[in-house]
């Protein structure tokens, strides 16, 4: 396989984090590449650096050393309107414990991203072409009649749901999940597990951290991570 095939490469990350006066060495050379249409699942022990390496992966973090580069250009060579750029348009992310704005209904959740990236002015030019593609996207994860409730009326699944559309919003190239079926029980966290097979299946691009192997055994190809580093 060329270079090329490769959507996201990670070679050598390193990160330590200060704890009072205790340094602790999370990741040590972590090497990871994933190519474009995969489903790969990083696994690990809890504490094994998994959050960390998804959140380098996606720019909301830096490495101390090492480097990512997506398409084969080096994350850390953007300037900071670059990262912005690929933190909302090239990256979905979806996270445990859902992150939504319980302010906002389930639809104006859903195109945030959208209204992030557009401004004021772009916003109200382009709000009926988001609301459209947000209300196609709650279809597609079968929550279209949840529209107008707010995320504290939903059940945890539908809450996830949600997430799942408002990270794939603007279209995003890489799909970041981290322990995405970790708040839910085991038949709710199945439906969301079936729905990353859909969207991998329909091209998606998707990198999940998880510490349970069941879960780890729905993606492509599975990642141990263990002392840092990938085994």
């Amino acid at each position: 396989m060329s270079k090329n095939d490769y959507i996201l490469e990670a070679q050598g990350i390193h990160k330590t984090y200060r704890l009072g006066i205790a340094e602790v060495s999370v990741l040590k050379g972590a090497d990871l590449a994933a190519k474009k249409g995969e489903f790969v699942a990083i696994v690990g022990a809890s504490g094994s650096g998994k959050s960390t390496l998804l959140h380098i992966l996606g720019a909301l973090d830096k490495p101390d050393n090492g480097s990512v580069r997506f398409e084969g250009r080096d994350l850390g060579k953007m300037g900071g309107g670059e990262l912005n750029r690929y933190r909302n348009k090239m990256v979905g992310f979806v996270f445990q414990f859902y992150h939504l704005l319980d302010e906002l209904s389930v639809l104006e959740n859903v195109v945030l991203p959208a209204m992030v990236s557009a401004g004021v002015v772009g916003w109200i030019m382009g709000r009926g072409n988001a609301k459209k593609r947000g209300l196609e996207l709650l279809e597609q994860v079968g929550l279209k009649d949840r529209a107008s409730h707010k995320p504290y009326q939903l059940s945890g699944g539908e809450r996830q749901r949600t997430a799942i559309a408002r990270a794939l919003m603007n279209e995003p190239k890489l799909l970041l999940a981290d322990e995405p079926t970790g708040n839910l029980d085991s038949a709710t966290g199945n439906g969301i597990l079936e729905l990353l097979e859909r969207l991998n299946r329909a091209g998606q691009t998707i990198v999940m951290v998880t510490h349970d192997e069941r879960v780890a055994r729905r993606a492509g190809r599975i990642i141990t991570l263990a002392d840092g580093k990938v085994k």
